[in-house]
């Protein structure tokens, strides 16, 4: 019965027109899903890793009903690879495994027309999301920061332990995506970074420094702010004279650059990357995990080839897995670090590089190799 019905889908696409008119140099996907425990009233959402895939908003692409249980939705990408999810309009109803697991990123390399299809069987229900433990520590909340040309954001400050029973001033770390940081009921996919349990556990056994860790909340423009190019400097700018600012004269912290870290992933890797690159006299250290350095319109290590000055004191810890999207970031993360070899970098000094091949891209990823990320950087 199932290879009838997806024979039939197959048949479908013979049936059914994009919508709009095909841009030059895109890619026309049609993306078709078989969802038989589903009632036709139920509305479907693509979501994914590009503006036209929602920026992962779980509930900004609708997807159609064509005919019974069947769904689709066909865009232009220009991209030559994305990843994306299905859900039923939020990340606590996303398309899961026969267990309840939300299922991996799908991804698509983009040769050509095509349609892609899948049956999903199982749902995720909010009373059942997997979502264990909670923050770890003291936290802060600042609500609706806003800058010019930017969406406004909220921003999570993670207090050391003991850091409300002395007077001292701490170094301090500046993660982006920061509501995937410290809490997963806040994080995009219910999985959060475990940056809170992990440095709460190094700082109590003396392993590394204790810190005050600051995440920035994204938005929906995320793919713009955090990649080079105008949005991305916006974004650079409000980071040092918005953010670093407002923490400085609210907690006690050690300000200079010496004591200044900025983080992230995919993304905000390259983003944290940029901003010690380009405000050294700001920040000297940064973890730059998954980062996307070289990869579809994205080229930051031209940035670094052609820079011609002295050499910049940098602490840099990079990493990458070797699964799906990881490997194809690969050739960029190759690319930089030769490029940083030139301009007079280290490996085990000035940088460390850790390759994770079993690794996928996501939060769970991330925090598996938080430790080595932390004790680099911040080790006793």
């Amino acid at each position: 019965m199932k290879t009838l019905l997806l024979s039939l889908l197959l048949l479908l696409s013979f049936y059914h027109t994009a919508i709009g008119q095909q841009q030059p140099d895109s890619t026309r996907i049609t993306f078709r899903v078989y969802a038989p425990t589903l009632s036709d009233s139920q509305q479907v959402y693509l979501s994914g890793s590009t503006p036209e895939l929602g920026n992962w908003q779980p509930n900004r692409i609708t997807m159609q009903r064509t005919v019974a249980q069947v769904w689709e939705k066909t865009v232009y990408l220009k991209e030559q690879s994305v990843q994306y999810k299905f859900t039923l309009g939020s990340w606590n109803t996303e398309a899961t495994d026969e267990k309840g697991i939300p299922l991996p990123n799908f991804s698509l390399e983009l040769k050509g027309d095509t349609t892609v299809q899948h049956q999903l069987d199982y749902w995720l229900e909010k009373a059942n999301k997997p979502i264990s433990g909670g923050i770890t520590g003291t936290v802060a909340y600042h609500r609706n920061l806003t800058a010019d040309s930017l969406q406004s954001r909220d921003l999570i400050v993670w207090l050391p332990p003991g850091y409300e029973e002395n007077n001292k001033r701490y170094p301090v770390l500046y993660m982006h995506d920061g509501q995937n940081v410290f809490d997963p009921a806040t994080s995009s996919f219910g999985v959060d970074w475990r940056i809170d349990e992990t440095a709460d556990s190094l700082i109590r056994n003396r392993q590394m420094e204790p810190v005050i860790m600051v995440g920035i909340y994204n938005t929906s423009e995320r793919m713009e702010e955090y990649v080079p190019g105008l949005k991305g400097s916006a974004y650079m700018d409000f980071v040092v004279n918005r953010v670093k600012p407002l923490i400085d004269q609210n907690y006690r912290t050690k300000s200079g650059a010496k004591h200044t870290l900025t983080g992230g992933s995919s993304a905000g890797g390259i983003m944290a990357f940029m901003l010690a690159w380009e405000y050294p006299q700001v920040f000297s250290k940064a973890i730059c995990m998954s980062p996307a350095f070289k990869i579809m319109h994205i080229d930051y290590v031209k940035d670094v080839q052609a820079y011609k000055g002295k050499k910049k004191k940098l602490k840099l810890y990079i990493d990458n897995g070797g699964i799906d999207l990881e490997a194809r970031l690969q050739p960029g993360i190759d690319e930089m670090l030769a490029a940083l070899q030139v301009q007079g970098y280290r490996e085990g000094k000035d940088y460390i590089w850790v390759l994770d091949k079993k690794a996928q891209h996501n939060e769970a990823a991330w925090a598996k190799r938080m430790p080595t990320a932390l004790t680099f950087l911040l080790g006793k």
